[in-house]
């Protein structure tokens, strides 16, 4: 039985060793490694999509972290670094695009819609106010009488 449970225990050891990942190389340098990680954060992860470089664990994010390791250690400054980035990648990778006329639909547009949206809902109460106030007229001497009658009629039977 012990052999057995020693058996199990090396085996789980192996396993766990086995699922074990490999640590992401940092820089040397801790303030490159800062200058890294704020530069990561403005670019996409182009598998993701949703998330940045400096968050993905994908592949393809890692390699675009080592190559934005790398032009640091270069000297190259971050403007730099994003641009050659977007010439490569486009547009996209850019976490927040740039404003130009090619990405002025993203900037404008929810802007646009909220203020059409108001627009809208301003109109659609401006109209029902006004069918409100045509509903109002005044009842007729006869139409009076009634209501005062069934009124009466409902305070005598409480």
């Amino acid at each position: 039985m012990r052999f057995f449970s020693l058996v199990i225990i090396l085996l789980a050891i192996g396993v766990t060793d086995s699922l074990a990942k490999e640590a992401t190389p940092m820089a040397e340098d801790p303030v490159v490694e800062a200058q890294v990680m704020e530069i990561s954060k403005e670019l996409r992860c182009l598998v993701c999509q949703n998330q940045t470089i400096a968050d993905s664990d994908a592949g393809v994010a890692v390699d675009l972290r080592r190559q934005v390791r790398e032009m640091v250690e270069e000297g190259k400054g971050e403007t730099e670094i994003v641009s050659y980035m977007e010439e490569r990648y486009g547009d996209f990778v850019r976490y927040r695009p740039a404003f130009k006329l090619s990405t002025l639909a993203l900037w404008l547009g929810p802007a646009l819609l909220f203020f059409g949206a108001l627009a809208l809902l301003y109109k659609n109460l401006a109209r029902t106010k006004d069918n409100v106030i045509d509903d109002m007229t005044p009842l007729s001497k006869e139409d009076q009488v009634r209501v005062s009658a069934l009124l009466n009629k409902e305070a005598g039977e409480k």
